[in-house]
């Protein structure tokens, strides 16, 4: 009997890369290529390849656990477990007011799931405290998009324009061991003629690919781009036709930008005069030039200023909203970008609509049959709840996350966490968090379901169950309708996906990420659909008939954004003026290094499923620390000696790892790992005003050798 081959798309980053499925007789699934979908054209990365490792029943949760009264997690049946979260919820809302519970999402959830969740939150719990860990991924570039464009899609084009274009700035990203197949498209650029530009602290195997690697010290990334502006400025480069008749707010933005003159941005950043002066050099001659950052630049107390300043050196040169350029956004979670658009961020409903927007309150309402007066207001964010935990929040329900290992300060929201009178955790393995849950349900894999996703493109696609989830295995959804119902709310919370998204698609009708107009049918068909897509008036879907049999239009989707118009009310994009400032907390003679973080190819974000791969584990076991060549020497450590790095918050300890690719006065560790090389034990949730992402990428450390 011939095996079924399923098309589909990878679990784990952004890009979504098409692969294809097939159940193979011994039980196992076998991954292969896909090579007709443009995004990966059938290249997989280590990851990929082996995500159905973590199918296995000897990697994945298979019954439910509930915590016992000697303190220990053991099997119970489904009807127990589900008992006692909704008598727990429902307690402590009772007890303490709807408030008293949060709820805390996933960027790796689909986007039924994520809109499913925000309105379980709202319309069941009635609580305002609820967020997800996209908070962490891009809400900076989100930020900063949405104030210079009126509108945030992580890319407002597709991939494919990539290597077509004349210059791009890579600003804080290491694609080539983040997202691997994504590379091609700018080994495609240079090939084509075009120049890469890689800002860095280290020399990264991204950084090895380009034509120009400059190397500021971390947190100085507005200072660089505010200094770019200024020598754009100086040398009459500036596109005044563009910016006259496409934008506002440049004098105010001008102004800012010449108080950053090149030798005071040099005495800052690390970067040479010369070096900004080939940047502004290779960026300004070509037609066509783009800006993409990522965490880098993002992840700072200050990254959605940050942002703007590079989306403002895109503005003066007349790049956004031309045909291959533009300021773009590389999203890192899997739906990071659909997962913020339909609800489980705190401040957002479905379609990207604001939960503070009175008309946005009555479109949603309507769609999910509530009073508009019902739904709560806007809640903490990410880190901001996790603080709350255990003294307003007493309650947690949280799904596909793992904030023990991956949210800054990281001990302090482990303790928290601890402090909690009640948590429910929904996962496919028993993460750290899951560990010190009271109930653990185990929960269908993208392998295991359907359901849409997002990819950093804004390409709406189309995930299929290849396979069945083994028994004792329930999905989110059909955790979420049994709750519901067992909390009083028996109708609205539907178990099929297609379901839920054809509700999906009604609620985002009319909002700024418009889905109305894409269907099941159309994602299969087209191999995905570009938001915005609205619906065709007068049909419900865009694909029903007319009378006489003849066919309406359907919208195409939305590949490239902004070539009339930007999406704010007069059509123009704004400058937004921003100037240097520090980190949240500078090297002093205390703490006189600064640590970054970041991930390695072999894995994945908290490493909650990738530790879980025997291959992936045999090319990354375990955390280390990067340092200079000089540092060491200064500390006494050799390559593969413990180290300890300490900051204000914790301690971690790894084994050295010295190379000249890191700047002297900056080390580097990776933050998949829990335990004492837990990254995330030292870095600081100094919060972005705006964003409210947590500063990740630059901390005061100081360095002690460890007795091995």
């Amino acid at each position: 009997m011939q095996s079924t081959v399923t098309p589909t798309h990878c679990p784990y980053c952004a890009l979504q890369c098409g692969m294809n499925l097939t159940p193979a007789p011994d039980g196992t699934v076998e991954v292969s290529e896909r090579a007709d979908f443009p995004v990966n054209r059938g290249a997989l990365c280590g990851k990929g390849r082996t995500a159905a490792a973590v199918l296995a029943p000897g990697v994945r949760l298979t019954s439910p656990l509930v915590r016992d009264a000697g303190g220990t997690l053991v099997p119970a049946p489904w009807d127990e477990a589900l008992d006692r979260i909704a008598a727990e919820l429902g307690r402590m809302r009772a007890e303490h007011g709807p408030d008293a519970v949060g709820v805390f999402g996933g960027g790796g959830l689909t986007n039924e799931k994520a809109y499913t969740l925000g309105k379980f939150a709202r319309v069941v719990l009635g609580t305002s405290q609820i967020d997800y860990n996209g908070r962490f991924c891009m809400s900076s570039a989100a930020a900063a998009g949405i104030k210079a464009f009126g509108l945030d899609r992580g890319l407002p084009f597709p991939l494919e324009d990539i290597p077509k274009s004349g210059c791009v700035i890579l600003v804080g990203s290491n694609l080539a061991e983040t997202m691997p197949p994504s590379l091609r498209f700018f080994t495609e650029l240079r090939e084509n003629g075009g120049t890469l530009i890689v800002i860095d602290p280290r020399r990264t195997k991204t950084a090895e690919q380009a034509d120009l690697h400059l190397a500021p010290r971390p947190g100085t990334d507005l200072a660089l781009a505010l200094g770019l502006l200024h020598l754009v400025i100086a040398e009459g480069r500036v596109d005044e036709e563009y910016v006259r008749e496409r934008t506002a707010g440049w004098e105010e933005a001008r102004a800012a930008a010449m108080a950053h003159w090149p030798e005071y941005v040099e005495r800052i950043t690390g970067v040479s005069v010369p070096q900004l002066r080939e940047t502004v050099r290779l960026f300004c001659e070509p037609e066509s030039a783009m800006v993409l950052t990522a965490r880098g630049p993002e992840q700072q107390s200050k990254g959605t200023d940050t942002v703007g300043a590079w989306i403002n050196l895109c503005l003066a040169t007349g790049r956004a909203g031309r045909p291959l350029s533009g300021y773009g956004c590389l999203t890192g979670q899997g739906n990071g970008q659909g997962g913020r658009e339909h609800g489980q961020k705190a401040d957002q409903l479905p379609g990207y609509r604001k939960l503070d927007d009175p008309a946005a309150r009555a479109h949603v309402a309507e769609v999910w049959g509530v009073d508009p007066d019902s739904l709560p207001g806007p809640g903490r964010s990410a880190y901001e709840l996790l603080d709350a935990l255990g003294t307003d929040i007493r309650a947690l329900l949280l799904m596909a996350s793992n904030p023990v290992v991956s949210a800054p300060r990281a001990a302090h929201i482990e303790e928290r966490i601890r402090s909690l009178d009640f948590l429910a955790v929904c996962d496919v393995v028993l993460s750290e968090t899951a560990a010190l849950a009271d109930v653990v349900l185990p929960v269908t894999q993208w392998a295991e379901e359907t359901g849409t996703t997002t990819n950093l493109e804004g390409r709406v696609l189309l995930r299929r169950r290849a396979i069945t989830p083994p028994d004792g295995i329930r999905s989110d959804l059909e955790v979420l309708h049994e709750l519901a119902a067992r909390l009083g709310v028996e109708k609205g919370f539907p178990t099929d996906p297609e379901e839920v998204f054809e509700e999906l698609r009604r609620a985002s009708a009319g909002g700024a990420a418009d889905y109305s107009g894409i269907t099941y049918r159309r994602l299969v068909d087209e191999d995905g659909v570009f938001w915005p897509c609205p619906a065709v008036e007068g049909t419900g879907s865009g694909e029903d008939a007319l009378p006489g049999g003849e066919a309406p239009a359907v919208h195409p989707g939305t590949p490239r954004l902004f070539l009339d118009r930007f999406a704010t009310p007069d059509g123009r994009a704004r400058f937004v003026p921003v100037s240097h400032r520090a980190i949240a907390e500078e090297p002093d003679d205390e703490y006189p290094v600064l640590l970054t973080t970041g991930r390695v190819v072999a894995q994945y974000q908290s490493g909650a499923q990738t530790r879980r791969v025997t291959e992936l584990n045999a090319a990354a076991p375990g955390p280390f620390v990067e340092l200079h060549p000089r540092l060491a020497a200064r500390l006494g450590a050799a390559e593969g000696d413990p180290v300890a790095v300490v900051s204000r918050r914790g301690r971690a300890v790894a084994p050295a790892r010295i190379t000249d690719a890191i700047r002297p006065d900056t080390v580097f560790m990776p933050f998949h790992w829990p335990g004492e090389g837990r990254a995330n034990t030292l870095t600081n949730p100094a919060l972005d005003p705006t964003s409210r992402m947590p500063e990740f990428k630059a901390c005061a450390v100081r360095l002690e050798t460890v007795e091995s």
